[in-house]
């Protein structure tokens, strides 16, 4: 028998799906300083939804950036209090020709649901506030559980403002778990919990040569050139099989242990789908020995995203630039420390780097790798949840991607957390035609009012 949160919530779907389009129609890219009064008002668009649904104390909170969303209600005692996590900011939805239909007017194709922030994370954003609106509705006013709810504008240009809130407030926001959902499932149809999140170390190496631009005429074969600095540089901080070079880079890398391991080998994964579909290259690239999804979810990495600098309009300019830089990052694994990791990083690029050339590094953000462990009652009970929607085992995997803030409510709140997410791995977040598959939301909604259920018992 369905409980009455469900049948709400089914009764419910058209209007759900219509109301995230009017989210979605607002352009709130948080990088972009003049959609600063669209951000606002996406947070704006959120406070009043949990007002509207009965939720207490709600508040938009000023930042130094872009405003946190917080609200809560705390009438269930003796119950688990839930802290539930998501944010309503956007990635620019640059290259505009390449999208099928405008990335702010949401349009139905097939099932899915195309926008900018259709999966990332407006769609997942809206999911759990109708899951608390249906929970409300069912129980008279009621939530079977103590909820709090932080929803912040800035995860898509570092998060920063939702970090010093999350120390500065810690008694506020006491919970006994947090419910993150900007994550995928593994496969369609597939229950999907993500257990792990690699790490991150961003920055940006800048050389420096000579005092001014130099016409590589008259100056070519005396002035050094920053561009070759950091080809030389780079060069070396990584071998032609990906390992990376820096020394002790590796000493602390904990290892997946042998369950985990046989557990994603028999996940539904082909890699030659995942070569042509996903990266669409003619080979996959990395350390032999282990496995794609070994080497992209409990692997290190190091990436090179760009390197400015120099002349790189249309036509020719001979010129020897004055600096360069290079944005490269690395994803950590657990055990690796951020903060030894970025040393070594940096005394092996002073090392590296040439005679007449000034390194200077800044670090654009920082932060370690998380593992959740399943055998808490949260994650039991999110399994088990899925499963009665999916009617299949709900699959644990990592993902190679960091979400800070998973790490800051493990550090400074101490609370696991259920990254419950149901994107898919082709919804193109980040690039243009993102996408949300229709019942996918309607199952994210159900998943979570039977997973409060559960808990409230």
């Amino acid at each position: 028998m369905a409980s009455a949160a469900v049948s709400y919530a089914r009764d419910n779907q058209q209007r759900f799906l219509s109301e995230l389009k009017d989210l979605l129609r607002i352009p709130s890219i948080s990088t972009l300083e003049e959609h600063k009064s669209d951000v606002r008002k996406a947070a704006e668009f959120v406070a009043n939804e949990l007002r509207r649904i009965g939720m207490e104390n709600v508040e938009i909170v000023p930042t130094r950036g872009h405003p946190l969303v917080y609200a809560d209600w705390l009438h269930a005692p003796g119950k688990p209090t839930v802290l539930m996590y998501a944010h309503y900011d956007v990635q620019p939805p640059d290259p505009l020709d390449e999208w099928v239909s405008p990335p702010f007017e949401p349009q139905e194709r097939n099932s899915n649901l195309y926008a900018r922030g259709a999966v990332d994370d407006k769609g997942q954003l809206w999911m759990e506030i109708k899951a608390l609106e249906a929970l409300m509705r069912a129980g008279n006013g009621k939530l079977p559980i103590n909820v709090k709810v932080l929803i912040e504008g800035e995860e898509e240009v570092g998060g920063e403002s939702i970090a010093e809130y999350v120390r500065r407030e810690k008694a506020k926001l006491k919970a006994d778990f947090a419910l993150i959902c900007d994550t995928e499932l593994f496969a369609p149809d597939l229950p999907t919990l993500c257990v792990g999140l690699r790490g991150l170390v961003y920055t940006e190496i800048e050389a420096v040569g000579a005092k001014t631009d130099l016409h590589s005429g008259m100056y070519g074969g005396a002035a050094p050139n920053p561009f070759f600095a950091l080809i030389e540089i780079i060069s070396k901080l990584k071998d032609a099989k990906g390992r990376i070079l820096i020394p002790g880079f590796y000493t602390r890398v904990k290892a997946p242990g042998a369950q985990e391991l046989k557990a994603w080998k028999k996940l539904p994964f082909d890699e030659e789908h995942y070569r042509k579909s996903e990266v669409g290259s003619t080979m996959l690239t990395g350390e032999p020995g282990f496995s794609v999804l070994y080497r992209t979810w409990a692997r290190p990495t190091l990436e090179v995203h760009g390197m400015p600098g120099g002349f790189t309009a249309p036509g020719a300019k001979t010129v020897i630039p004055a600096k360069a830089s290079a944005k490269v990052s690395m994803r950590l694994v657990p055990n690796q420390d951020p903060d030894d990791i970025l040393k070594r990083y940096k005394a092996y690029v002073k090392k590296l780097t040439p005679k007449g050339i000034q390194t200077n590094i800044k670090v654009w953000s920082k932060g370690p790798a998380c593992v959740v462990g399943t055998n808490n009652k949260y994650i039991k009970a999110a399994t088990e949840a899925m499963h009665d929607i999916f009617r299949k085992d709900t699959v644990f995997i990592r993902s190679g991607g960091s979400i800070p803030i998973v790490t800051d409510f493990q550090d400074v709140l101490k609370i696991p957390s259920v990254m419950m997410g149901f994107g898919l791995p082709d919804d193109n977040l980040h690039a243009p035609n993102e996408k949300f598959h229709i019942p996918n939301f309607y199952r994210g909604i159900e998943s979570i009012c039977l997973f409060f259920e559960k808990l409230g018992g």
